[in-house]
């Protein structure tokens, strides 16, 4: 269950935030505050309180245009913070999505907020902050092509492309880009068999093809696609695709 804390300097836009948040049955609690100074106090006593403490929060809702700090002020200074809560930018302006993309936030919600796109919103936050019981059904994404929305299962990637903070998935299908950097993807994903191998590139160990070393240059085919391979992933990636082929060879006889 998420735990929440939105900030906006109008008290109507923050009631109506308030209300939408807590309508939604993932959101354990939802507080509200008009001034960014204080948000950063309640901040600061969550981070003091613990992920399991009773004053923890796991993302803010930040407004951009506050009297006082703006919110990409607040964000660049919870950014400091060790395990600092995430963030989702909540504004009428689109100018500064970039910015906002820069201090890693995971989401920019435009006004009048509809109720499916804060939806969508606190979908990202919970996925990246509660780590799916064993036995649950496989991790899908929602991505969004020509206006539909369609989800594609983990299993089915065979390689991660970044860009900027965004990823592009990589499936039999196509590629799908999503709002996720590709840090927090092989986080969330070791172990699901994936492995960096550059810092561009992300791949699924089970659907590598080849690996090769060409005049001190390794390449790696995923997918029917040639992928470079940084030197210092090359070693692990060796001893990685030789554990996975060896676990799924059955034994002699």
């Amino acid at each position: 269950m998420v735990r929440a804390l939105a900030v906006d300097d109008e008290q109507p836009a923050l009631e109506e935030l308030l209300y939408l948040l807590r309508a939604d049955p993932r959101v354990r609690s939802a507080e509200g505050v008009t001034d960014p100074d204080a948000a950063l106090r309640r901040i600061g006593r969550a981070l003091e309180a613990g992920p399991g403490g009773a004053d923890a929060i796991d993302v803010v809702f930040l407004d951009i245009h506050m009297a006082g700090p703006t919110g990409l002020e607040v964000a660049r200074l919870i950014a400091h913070f060790d395990r600092p809560p995430l963030i989702v930018f909540v504004t009428a302006h689109e100018g500064f999505a970039l910015q906002a993309f820069d201090l890693k936030a995971i989401d920019y919600v435009l006004k009048p907020v509809r109720r499916e796109r804060l939806a969508e919103a606190v979908r990202r936050v919970r996925e990246l902050t509660e780590p799916a019981p064993a036995g649950a059904a496989p991790e899908q994404l929602a991505v969004e092509l020509g206006g539909v929305t369609r989800f594609v299962a983990v299993e089915d990637i065979a390689f991660v492309e970044a860009q900027g903070d965004y990823a592009r998935l990589h499936t039999r299908d196509g590629s799908h880009l999503v709002r996720i950097p590709l840090s927090t993807l092989e986080e969330r994903w070791a172990d699901r068999g994936f492995v960096r191998v550059h810092r561009s590139h992300l791949v699924a160990l089970h659907r590598v093809e080849e690996l090769r070393l060409d005049a001190g240059a390794t390449t790696v085919r995923v997918a029917g696609t040639d992928l470079p391979v940084s030197r210092r992933h090359s070693r692990q990636l060796r001893d990685l695709l030789t554990r996975h082929a060896a676990r799924d060879t059955p034994p002699p006889g």
